[in-house]
């Protein structure tokens, strides 16, 4: 069955036939015509195997090249015994007796002259033998050594990929099939030399034969005399030598280039081309070749237009380079109105800044951007604030804005905007202008701290400086209210792409303690969402180690959310009482009277967070007698801190937040045993007796003395 395919396949019936025509031109005599075809195609062929081994990319890109080379030297080996039939037995008839091959390059190439024909037939075996066959062979030795020596290795390598993930089973197989093709390559090259070394040898000899036995069949046979028998015989032996030794020369240069190739993504021609395309390469050849032509005994005529030719190529080629230096020019594409894009519709970015077009100019590249370089500074300071890279910030106009309005979007929602005027200085009225000040300009309020203000004439700048104002520009009015307003949210810029990028950095000096947290107990959802509930508690993570400690102690206890953020907050507490008041001095404390507190722990709870619900006339009364004490103190003085239960933390900090921002909350947990403190007072008590704080039951309280260290 398998013989009967074959036979139905042309392709796999043409190596046999093949290998038959050459037993059929070693034994059976053949006409003129025929050799002229054969040496015909043998040339052709040696000119295919060098052209295909030229533009290999890499030398397994013609791996059949052993084989082709010995089935080429079979036919040129075949073609000499032919040939040598043919002159032996019909060279006393002529030269065309032979065949047109032979007798042209008997005859044309050589003049006629036979003495000449075997001179250069010696000088190309020289050249085929010496110079490129042997070293070839000394190539293909050294190339075959050394990769069979690096296969162990090799496989080893494609075995560790495999383990770890980085191979397939499928790339695996493919990367071992690849490394054993390429030993049995080198190694087939290595005996493939040979092939090519005996075809030289074998030429020398059969060239002494032909010349010895036409010149003693020519005298002996066919009464010729000696000169005669030597210009016939000899020449068709020259001619024929030559014939095969041109194709032998041929693929004795595709073997040196195939084993002499170094693997590149560009074939043999591009390759020395690319790296002979250096302006540099090319200078001092034309300075040489001009100095040489200046010389009078040299041939001026001859090295001063090679110099030219030389600093000609320099020339081009450098601006060449040049040129494939400059940025290449992008052409658009043709904008298909049909077509829509997610960008079109949709804002990828966190934080938007929204301009009027009378704003743009803040914006553009040829008045210095000025806002864009304000607002990178605020995403820096806030970075450094938060300890984590804020995502980027986005300006754009926006077309339905009024023309000096701008706003600041936060997710898509408006946090705040204000109208400011891009040709104009905002001078402001901190509390230190004069009263009676001749300054002129339009009214209006700082949007960041609502003082009053006055937009002013550039050049009135110094006369506001004078009066007492602060100055400032429209880019810094922009960027100073978008610091304040983000620097009031930093749980909403903290995002899971954020943690990890934190986490990744952290694990080069804390590899082991960030095991201990992720992704195992807690996922990057998880970490992400109490690192966010610790910045709305204003605990900032700019030294996130102490806080992964903490978190890493507390998940032996518990994976759960609210219990981990108290668990963290209490480890943490004297981080957090240190941000508002110093080791040495009192923290200022107020407390909630028993039955209060009693009543808040005990009252409504939220079904959802299971935490509980001040009611409103409460939290109005607690918020109010809070913010009373809070402003009463000053703004320089240390800030309150509430000091309750730890069930009624949470609650009590989401209404303080809104009713006095600058009061702390903390659970009786969390406040260290070390820091001294000062009761206030007590918030809720119907008498004024000795205020103390709650225990954490919310049972009795302590004297002002038993809680001062």
């Amino acid at each position: 069955m398998n013989l009967f395919k074959r036979i139905q396949d042309p392709g796999a019936l043409a190596l046999p036939v093949g290998i038959l025509t050459l037993i059929v031109l070693m034994i059976v005599p053949v006409p003129a015509i025929v050799l002229d075809l054969s040496f015909t195609l043998n040339i052709a062929l040696s000119v295919a195997v060098l052209m295909a081994a030229m533009n290999a990319d890499k030398p397994l890109d013609f791996s059949s090249f052993p084989s082709v080379l010995l089935f080429a030297t079979l036919l040129r080996l075949a073609l000499n015994v032919a040939s040598t039939r043919v002159v032996l037995v019909h060279g006393h008839e002529g030269g065309e007796a032979a065949g047109k091959v032979i007798e042209a390059f008997g005859a044309f190439l050589i003049g006629g002259n036979f003495a000449v024909g075997i001179f250069v037939f010696l000088i190309l075996v020289i050249i085929n033998l010496v110079v490129v066959t042997k070293g070839a062979g000394r190539v293909s030795e050294v190339s075959a050594r050394f990769t069979l020596d690096a296969l162990p290795g090799k496989q080893m390598a494609i075995d560790a990929d495999l383990a770890a993930g980085l191979l397939t089973a499928d790339e695996a197989k493919a990367r071992r099939r690849e490394v054993a093709t390429e030993a049995d390559f080198y190694g087939s090259m290595d005996g493939s030399s040979k092939f090519v070394k005996g075809d030289a040898i074998a030429a020398l000899l059969i060239l002494g034969v032909n010349i010895i036995a036409g010149f003693c069949l020519g005298m002996i046979s066919h009464e010729m005399s000696a000169g005669d028998a030597a210009q016939t015989y000899i020449t068709l032996a020259i001619g024929d030598a030559l014939v095969a030794q041109v194709p032998s020369l041929l693929l004795s240069i595709a073997a040196a280039v195939i084993v002499t190739r170094v693997a590149d993504t560009r074939d043999l021609a591009g390759q020395i081309g690319g790296q002979f395309a250096s302006p540099e390469t090319w200078l001092p050849v034309g300075v040489v070749l001009g100095a040489i032509g200046l010389i009078p005994a040299m041939p001026q005529t001859i090295f001063l237009p090679a110099a030219g030719l030389a600093l000609w190529l320099w020339h081009a080629l450098r601006k060449r380079a040049a040129r494939a230096a400059l940025p290449a020019e992008v052409v658009p594409e043709p904008v298909d109105p049909a077509r829509i894009e997610l960008e079109d519709v949709s804002d990828h970015t966190l934080v938007t800044i929204e301009l009027g077009y009378g704003l743009v100019q803040l914006v553009d590249a040829r008045h210095g951007s000025p806002l864009v370089s304000r607002v990178t500074g605020v995403r820096k300071q806030l970075s450094q604030a938060f300890g984590f890279i804020v995502p980027q910030f986005r300006v754009r106009d926006a077309l339905d804005m009024a023309p000096h309005d701008y706003r600041i979007v936060l997710g898509g929602v408006t946090l705040g905007g204000s109208s400011v005027r891009a040709d104009r200085v905002l001078a402001i009225d901190a509390g230190e202008a004069r009263k009676n000040h001749t300054l002129k300009g339009e009214e209006t309020q700082d949007p960041s701290f609502g003082c009053p203000a006055l937009w002013i004439d550039p050049a009135a700048r110094d006369h506001a400086i004078a009066e007492g104002f602060l100055t400032v520009d429209a880019g810094t009015v922009i960027a100073t209210h978008l610091n304040q307003l983000l620097a009031e949210r930093p749980q909403d810029l903290l995002g899971p792409d954020e943690v990890r990028m934190l986490i990744d950095a952290l694990k080069d000096h804390a590899g082991s303690l960030i095991e201990t947290i992720t992704p195992q107990p807690l996922s990057l959802a998880a970490l992400t969402r109490l690192l966010r509930n610790l910045l709305e508690d204003g605990i900032p993570i700019a030294h996130p180690l102490p806080i992964l400690a903490s978190l890493s102690r507390a998940v032996q206890q518990t994976v759960e959310h609210d219990r981990l953020v108290e668990l963290v907050r209490a480890d943490l507490g004297a981080l957090i009482v240190g941000r508002v008041c110093p080791p040495n001095m009192r923290l200022p404390v107020v407390t909630l009277d028993a039955g209060l507190e009693s009543a808040i722990v005990s009252g409504m709870m939220d079904p959802v967070t299971g935490q509980p619900v001040i009611e409103p006339d409460l939290a109005a009364t607690i918020g109010q007698r809070i913010a009373e004490l809070s402003d009463s103190r000053g703004a320089q003085a240390i800030p309150l801190a509430l000091v309750v239960q730890p069930r009624a933390r949470r609650a009590l900090a989401q209404l303080l937040r809104l009713r006095a921002p600058s009061c702390l909350v903390l659970s009786i947990a969390e406040l260290p045993p070390t820091q001294p403190i000062e009761v206030i007072d007590v918030v809720g008590a119907p008498r004024a007796p000795a205020p103390g704080l709650p225990g954490p039951d919310g049972a009795g309280a302590s004297s002002p003395e038993s809680l001062a260290a």
